[in-house]
C-alpha cells in the first residue's frame, strides 16, 4: 500500500528544514482547530475545567477503536482533507527545498 513511502522519506525532501516548519505550522493549526471545536462542545465548569458530553467521548472512542477502512465515508473524507492539506505543504516544501 505504501510501496513509495519509504522512498520519498529517505529522500532530501525530508531533511529540509523549512518543510519541517510549514508541517509545524500546519500541525500547529490544526491543533487549535480541533482544541477549539473540543472546548466549544464542552461544558465549562465554575473551576475553569470543561468536560466532555458522554455522546461525543462515546463517539470519538469508537473511532479510536476503527481502522480507517472501517471509518464511514464522511469521516474518511475528513481523514482526506488532512491528507491532502499535507501533500500541499509536501508540494510547497519540495519547491523551497
Amino acid at each position: 500500500m505504501f510501496k513509495n513511502l519509504s522512498i520519498f522519506m529517505q529522500g532530501e525532501i525530508i531533511m529540509n528544514n523549512e518543510l519541517v516548519e510549514l508541517l509545524a505550522e500546519y500541525e500547529h493549526k490544526r491543533w487549535t482547530k480541533w482544541q477549539s471545536y473540543l472546548f466549544s462542545k464542552s461544558l465549562k465548569n465554575d473551576d475553569g475545567s470543561v468536560t466532555i458530553p458522554k455522546e461525543l467521548v462515546d463517539r470519538w472512542n469508537r473511532q479510536i477503536l476503527t481502522d480507517y477502512n472501517e471509518l464511514t465515508e464522511s469521516e474518511k473524507e475528513s481523514d482526506r482533507n488532512g491528507a491532502k492539506e499535507i501533500i500541499k505543504i509536501l508540494k510547497i516544501g519540495d519547491k523551497n527545498g
